[in-house]
C-alpha cells in the first residue's frame, strides 16, 4: 500500500520510475520488501515494463496489483492507477480488520472453553473415579454419564488424543484440496451470523475490485478474470467463472447472476448491477454496492458479541451446571444417609 501510494506521489512531481523506486528501496526497512525491490528496479532499469517487473513477484503482487499497474501504463495514467490501488489496499486492509475483531470474540472464547474443558476432561475427571467407587449410594444419572466420561478418558486417553490429532491433520490435508476447499467455504458461509458476515464481505470486496478496476479503464472481461484470480473463495469464484463465460457470449451480468441461480449474491446486488449496466454506469453502482456492505459488515461486526455473547454463556454454564450437580448430588445423598 505505501510503495503504491508514495510511488505515485514521486510520479507526480515528475520523478522517473526508476529514481522513484530507487528512493523506495532505500527507506524500505522491511528486509524481504527491499530485496523484491532490488530486483524490480533491476529489471526497470534493464528495460523492463513496471508491469513485468512486479509480475516476477505474484507472492508479494497480486493480480489485482498488477492489472492495476498494467492498466495504468497502457493509458499513461499510472500515478492514478497507483492512487487508486493504494486507498483499496488501505479499504481492504481495514475491512480486514473489522472482520477480524468481529470473530475474534466469539473465536476466543469458544477456544478458552474447548481448552479448559480438555484440561477438566483429561486431568480432573479421571481422578473423581476412586472416590464415587467408594461412596455407598446410587449414584444420579448426571453422576454415572460423567463417571462413564471420566472412565473412558482415563483409559483410552491416548485413543482419544491421537484421534483428535489425527481428524485435525486429516482435516487440514482435505481442506487444502479443491472439493475440500470448496466444501469448507460453503459450509463457511451456511453458519448462522457468521456466514451472512462472510457473504457480504465477500460482496464487498467483489464489487470494490471490479468498481475500480471498470473506473481505470480495465475491460469488463479482463476485470472479471483479474477478480477471478484474486479471489480466495471457491464459491465466488465460481460465480466469477460464469460470469466470465456469460459475458464473451454478449450476455448481461444480471441475466447471468439470474439464470445461474447464484445463490449468495444478495438480490440488491444482481438489481442494482442491472441498473449500472443499462445506465452505464456499472463502475459507480458497484462502488456503491462496495459500500453498502461494507457498511452492513460494519453493523454485523458491532452486533456480533452482543448475540453471542449470551448464547455462548448459557452454553458453558449449563455445562458447569452439569457438572457441579453431578459431583455435589452424590455428596449429598451420602450426607443424608449417614443423619438417618
Amino acid at each position: 500500500m505505501l510503495f503504491a501510494k508514495h510511488l505515485a506521489i514521486m510520479l507526480r512531481s515528475g520523478i522517473p520510475i526508476s529514481d522513484g523506486v530507487t528512493t523506495l528501496y532505500e527507506q524500505t526497512t522491511n528486509k524481504s520488501f527491499k530485496k523484491v525491490l532490488k530486483k524490480v528496479l533491476s529489471d526497470i532499469e534493464n528495460g523492463h515494463s513496471v508491469t513485468d517487473a512486479l509480475g516476477k513477484h505474484p507472492e508479494v503482487f497480486d493480480p489485482l496489483y498488477i492489472s492495476f499497474v498494467k492498466t495504468g501504463e497502457e493509458s499513461g495514467k499510472l500515478p492514478e492507477n497507483l492512487e487508486y490501488l493504494a486507498d483499496q489496499l488501505k479499504k481492504t486492509n481495514e475491512f480486514r480488520k473489522k472482520v477480524q475483531s468481529a470473530l475474534l470474540y466469539p473465536a476466543f472464547v469458544i477456544g478458552t472453553a474447548i481448552v479448559v474443558g480438555g484440561g477438566i476432561s483429561f486431568f480432573v475427571l479421571p481422578q473423581l473415579i476412586p472416590l464415587f467407587d467408594s461412596l455407598d449410594v446410587k449414584l444420579p444419572l448426571s453422576t454415572r454419564i460423567l463417571l462413564w466420561f471420566a472412565t473412558i478418558m482415563k483409559n483410552y486417553w491416548y485413543i482419544i488424543l491421537a484421534g483428535a490429532i489425527g481428524i485435525s491433520v486429516a482435516f487440514s490435508a482435505f481442506i487444502k484440496t479443491k472439493p475440500g476447499k470448496l466444501f469448507w467455504h460453503r459450509s463457511l458461509i451456511r453458519i448462522p451470523v457468521i456466514g451472512l458476515i462472510i457473504q457480504n464481505a465477500q460482496m464487498s470486496v467483489l464489487c470494490r475490485n471490479l468498481g475500480l478496476m471498470l473506473s481505470s479503464g480495465l475491460p469488463i472481461v479482463e476485470a472479471l478474470r483479474t477478480e477471478r484470480e484474486a479471489t480466495s473463495n471457491l464459491v465466488y469464484k465460481e460465480y466469477i467463472n460464469r460470469l466470465v463465460e456469460g459475458v464473451n457470449k454478449g450476455k448481461p451480468i444480471e441475466e447471468i447472476l439470474t439464470t445461474t441461480h447464484a445463490k449468495y449474491v444478495p438480490a440488491l446486488a444482481t438489481r442494482m448491477i442491472g441498473v449500472g449496466e443499462k445506465t452505464g454506469k456499472l463502475d459507480e453502482s458497484l462502488l456503491y454496492l462496495s459500500d453498502y456492505f461494507e457498511s452492513e459488515v460494519d453493523t454485523m461486526a458491532k452486533n456480533l458479541s452482543g448475540i453471542l455473547e449470551p448464547v455462548m454463556l448459557v452454553g458453558i454454564g449449563l455445562a458447569v451446571a452439569f457438572v457441579a450437580m453431578s459431583i455435589i448430588s452424590p455428596i449429598y445423598q451420602l450426607t443424608g444417609s449417614i443423619k438417618k
